[in-house]
């Protein structure tokens, strides 16, 4: 069995051979870009299981990256996007162009194994998932496909995952921990806004299609669930 490519686009050194030595350890294929135009190039010709994206690239910052991967491919690859610690701007826009998750700099071999591990398990989360229909939504896994009032929804494998959550729990307020613990796969850092972002997004594609009726509640001071459709 090949070793799963996982693409670091970073400028700098030290932390590319930081990660090529663990991630190498865990079994993984690392490739590594150091500016935005080569890491495109290489996503485009190496097709890695997974992005590492540093956001504060020379040339083509990482959101432009990031927005063009998804606009030419979809949301197939998990990306994580690498930010320097309080640039909660560029996390929440970094989450709203598409990606997965994110890792603020400083940050642990432990830390970035652990999210690498979880967003890789994604591949594999949906086998054996029943199609779920709740109301005017319809949820197929095996296929990774949404229909909310018989259109398509085009969502990231994380708002997927979260949204057959939900549906899979009607009426249950899911907290934000237990969201962080059940869908991104590693404990609770202190941080919830990855959830509500995702939230947030799901949201606003179904009033695309629907703008009378939401189906998500938001539970002040708790979570979030799906209103009880069967």
């Amino acid at each position: 069995m090949a070793a799963e490519k996982i693409l670091l686009i970073e400028d700098e050194k030290n932390i590319y051979e930081l990660l090529r030595y663990n991630l190498q350890k865990e079994g993984y294929e690392l490739l590594w870009a150091q500016d935005g135009q080569v890491g495109l190039d290489l996503f485009a010709r190496e097709k890695p299981d997974l992005i590492l994206l540093d956001l504060m690239l020379p040339g083509i910052d990482g959101l432009e990256v990031c927005k063009q991967i998804r606009a030419k491919t979809g949301y197939a690859v998990p990306i994580i996007i690498l930010t320097a610690r309080g640039d909660e701007v560029d996390k929440v826009v970094g989450l709203e162009m598409g990606a997965d998750d994110y890792i603020t700099k400083p940050f642990s071999n432990r830390e970035v194994l652990a999210r690498v591990k979880a967003a890789l398990r994604r591949k594999d989360v949906f086998q054996a998932q029943d199609v779920l229909k709740r109301g005017f939504l319809e949820l197929k896994p095996d296929e990774f496909q949404a229909y909310y009032h018989q259109e398509e929804l085009t969502l990231t494998t994380k708002e997927f995952a979260l949204l057959y959550y939900l549906c899979k729990n009607p009426g249950k307020v899911v907290t934000r921990e237990e969201a962080l613990q059940e869908i991104w796969g590693y404990d609770y850092y202190g941080d919830t806004r990855t959830v509500d972002v995702h939230i947030r997004k799901i949201r606003y594609k179904l009033e695309q299609i629907n703008s009378q009726d939401m189906p998500v509640e938001t539970v002040r001071g708790v979570g979030y669930r799906w209103r009880n459709k069967r």
